[in-house]
């Protein structure tokens, strides 16, 4: 298609004032008149322009493909390393709750073998104790049954055993509520963690 030289004469007008050109496709369909160098110069111009822009934008869109693909790459990494941080923190959790667990049952274990120790030597205790007195009063009680048999004046050692009976009793008491008090006393230290 030839331009008419209205169309000729616009677009010399356009590229002079403005330094505007005709681009894109449109180019390989206009052509110049056989004598008019001038308009076959501005098309030759035009062409290599429009090939310039061309080659500009391709440059352009492998440079914005490239790093389109290093950020995907990139996202691709960080998603990975996230994946593997949050699988890490799982574990970690997990350890940790395994951890508690275990201090949990170590201390507990602990309190009971405490209290199963203070049981056993409040039992020993509480035997011996309760042993001697038992002796003590059997003892006194022959001495006094003997004293009976073989005398008749027995009221200074009646007096004497019932005095010791009673010290006796008072002391088998004492020793009772003394381990009772020592062993209900002491703070439970299982319900003390439970509440923390």
């Amino acid at each position: 298609m030839i331009a008419d030289k209205k169309t000729r004469d616009i677009l010399l007008n356009i590229k002079k004032d403005r330094g505007v050109y005709l681009e894109g496709n449109l180019l390989k369909l206009i052509k110049a008149e056989a004598n008019d160098e001038e308009f076959e110069e501005y098309l030759q111009e035009c062409i290599g322009r429009d090939k310039a822009v061309r080659v500009k934008r391709l440059d352009i869109t492998k440079q914005v493909q490239k790093q389109n693909s290093t950020l995907i790459k990139n996202q691709e990494e960080i998603t990975r390393i996230n994946e593997e941080l949050k699988t890490s923190l799982k574990l970690t959790e997990k350890t940790k709750c395994e951890a508690e667990t275990a201090k949990e049952t170590a201390l507990n274990d602990l309190d009971l073998l405490q209290k199963k120790t203070q049981t056993e030597l409040i039992g020993t205790i509480v035997k011996v104790a309760l042993i001697v007195i038992v002796s003590v009063g059997v003892v006194s009680t022959g001495m006094y049954g003997l004293a009976i048999w073989k005398s008749k004046d027995t009221q200074i050692i009646g007096s004497a055993w019932s005095n010791m009976l009673s010290i006796l009793l008072t002391n088998a008491f004492s020793i009772i509520g003394t381990i009772m008090g020592v062993k209900y006393a002491t703070p439970d230290k299982t319900k003390n963690r439970r509440s923390r």
